[in-house]
């Protein structure tokens, strides 16, 4: 049973950048494909970024591509998440995710983390 946490969330001004982290424990972020998705109220959750299973691929969503950034450390069982020139339309829970297949993006996956709040503000 794999077991995700994220943390690095808050509140930062538009134009601002976060880096958040997925720290996993039960399983290794390199044998899943690990991605990030979004949700904000009353929206549709987003898979935004993301790495293949091995690492070899890494995927950005057409509404963040230039400005998210998916990446892991493998030593440190990390999946991480740098946004720069954040804006308040990239408000909402940051959820990262580890689905047991080979490619990204995806919609179902197999383990999820609890979320963490980004807000942006204006």
């Amino acid at each position: 049973q794999v077991q995700l946490v994220e943390s690095g969330g808050g509140l930062v001004q538009a134009g601002g950048s976060l880096r958040l982290s997925c720290a996993a424990s039960g399983g290794t972020v390199s044998s899943y494909a690990m991605g990030w998705f979004r949700q904000a109220p009353a929206k549709e959750r987003e898979f935004v970024a993301g790495i293949s299973r091995f690492g070899g691929f890494r995927y950005s969503a057409d509404s963040v591509k230039g400005r998210f950034t998916a990446a892991s450390d493998n030593a440190k069982n990390t999946m991480y998440l740098q946004m720069i020139n954040l804006k308040p339309e990239d408000t909402a829970v940051y959820y990262c995710a580890a689905a047991n297949r080979n490619t990204v993006p995806f919609n179902a996956y197999d383990y999820r983390g609890p979320g963490t709040q980004v807000t942006v503000s204006s």
